[in-house]
């Protein structure tokens, strides 16, 4: 097998497991809301990553936190709204979101 040939059937099969694992679809979200103790401490602005776990039935069943800046500020803000997102039934999956507080008033 010649290596551009090889590289295609690799280009190809990356291209299927990336299409069996496409980004569930987000039927309903829930902002969060930006914490009164974030206010009180000055704290107008940062982000939380987490990861989620979808049911087969659209469901978030769990909320894990990746990353946050400020660390543990938001997390329980993200955790909350998050659990009450749901998305498009199909397979169990993982999904990481990345949200981003800014406080304006």
């Amino acid at each position: 097998m010649s290596i551009l040939r090889s590289a295609t059937v690799l280009a190809a099969t990356l291209m299927l497991a990336l299409a069996a694992h496409a980004t569930p679809k987000v039927v309903k979200k829930v902002p969060p809301e930006f914490p009164a103790e974030a206010v009180k401490k000055g704290i107008s602005a940062g982000s939380v990553k987490a990861k989620l776990t979808i049911e087969a039935d659209g469901k978030v069943s769990a909320v894990e936190i990746v990353e946050a800046e400020p660390k543990r500020v938001f997390d329980r803000a993200v955790t909350q709204a998050l659990m009450e997102w749901k998305f498009e039934p199909g397979e169990k999956a993982t999904h990481e979101v990345k949200l981003v507080f800014k406080n304006e008033d």
